[in-house]
């Protein structure tokens, strides 16, 4: 298809060629780009970067722990203050290198779950946290009752913030997504 000549949208020629890029090209996208955004970007609240997948297990963890590994590599004070373990290998080596806070441990009805300790991650500071899922309901009682309210905090507070998303829990396409799929999406994110 031709662009429109009235469309103020520019494409990526790498994005709209078929070419895809390999491994190589990919790693230090973020890294090269950080010390750019530093001296243009006044203080203020975080970026956020969320890594958008169409289904669970498509990468997009993988993909997230790869770039943040990217950014504390090249001088980024970076931290993990949560991410899910699905006992996936790969995604777990991304950690290697990669400071993870301890989760808050909160008990609910008789069980145990990890959670991001927002109060930790605000206390350390750090340039960029990591927080896997945001859409994530959190437990009754706790500080916000969406893990994209704590994400919201850590943005105000400065902190920049990696996290990953499904398609399905965008408010907005829930009811498109419900018809094709026949699933209704549990945690809508606006």
């Amino acid at each position: 298809l031709e662009p429109h000549s009235d469309n103020p949208v520019r494409m990526d020629p790498a994005m709209t060629s078929g070419a895809r890029p390999g491994p190589e090209d990919r790693a230090d996208l973020t890294a090269q780009a950080a010390p750019h955004d530093a001296i243009l970007s006044p203080p203020g609240p975080g970026k956020l970067r969320t890594y958008l997948g169409i289904a669970p297990g498509v990468g997009k963890t993988y993909a997230m722990l790869r770039e943040a590994r990217a950014r504390r590599r090249s001088g980024t004070d970076t931290v993990v203050a949560h991410w899910e373990r699905h006992a996936r290998p790969a995604t777990a080596a991304q950690l290697a290198d990669l400071e993870v806070l301890p989760a808050r441990v909160v008990t609910y009805q008789g069980a145990s779950f990890a959670e991001p300790d927002v109060t930790a991650v605000l206390g350390r500071r750090p340039e960029l946290a990591v927080v896997d899922e945001l859409a994530h309901a959190n437990l009754p009682g706790e500080r916000h009752a969406k893990r994209w309210q704590d994400v919201s905090e850590l943005l105000a507070s400065g902190i920049d913030v990696y996290t990953t998303l499904n398609a399905a829990n965008i408010e907005s396409l829930g009811e498109v997504v419900s018809r094709i799929t026949g699933v209704h999406p549990a945690e809508p994110v606006p």
